[in-house]
């Protein structure tokens, strides 16, 4: 079956929801390119989120994430993965529902911590609970990523294929975003 993406499609949720993983394959599927906010702003600063953080702080890192996830809404359609932040900035909510379609990738807080616990890669986790960090960050958060246009569970049980998978039946719904290709 082939499909074709009317919009730009951002994933959005929390650090190890699966927006990278889960919207690879979504990009492979749809036939449309993958993009990660994060990794453009990496590969446009030369130095990694965590460095930016340290060194320029997160405001800094925030108003360069606006700029970028402003450049790829305009550029082709595509699946984009957002960082665990990005959604939380009014700006981007705005510049998403006009250009595009929020999906959140609802991952419970158990599921994020048996993701996120090994890695040194997450800067707001190198705290002295990062636990509690994390725990933090997700009701802070998860109140703001209700509003997403489309919201699909990631449970332990599916995998990455079927993640990906129930991403397009949500966005079957959406007519103006993706339809079958005649």
């Amino acid at each position: 079956m082939s499909w074709k993406l009317k919009k730009t499609v951002a994933l959005v949720g929390m650090m190890g929801a699966g927006k990278t993983a889960v919207g690879k394959v979504l990009s492979a599927r749809l036939g449309v390119p993958f993009l990660d906010s994060d990794a453009e702003i990496e590969a446009a600063a030369n130095r990694t989120v965590a460095e930016i953080f340290s060194r320029d702080g997160e405001p800094f890192f925030r108003e360069k994430e606006s700029q970028v996830i402003q450049r790829l809404l305009e550029n082709e359609r595509c699946i984009l993965s957002t960082g665990g932040g990005a959604f939380m900035a009014e700006r981007n909510q705005q510049m998403i529902a006009q250009k595009g379609v929020a999906v959140w990738l609802n991952a419970p807080l158990d599921v994020l911590w048996t993701r996120v616990r090994h890695k040194d890669s997450r800067p707001l986790l190198r705290t002295p609970n990062p636990y509690q960090t994390l725990k933090g960050l997700y009701e802070k958060r998860t109140p703001v990523y209700a509003r997403a246009d489309l919201s699909v569970d990631v449970l332990p049980k599916y995998s990455i294929e079927d993640t990906a998978e129930l991403v397009i039946q949500a966005l079957q719904t959406r007519p103006d975003v993706l339809e079958i290709a005649e």
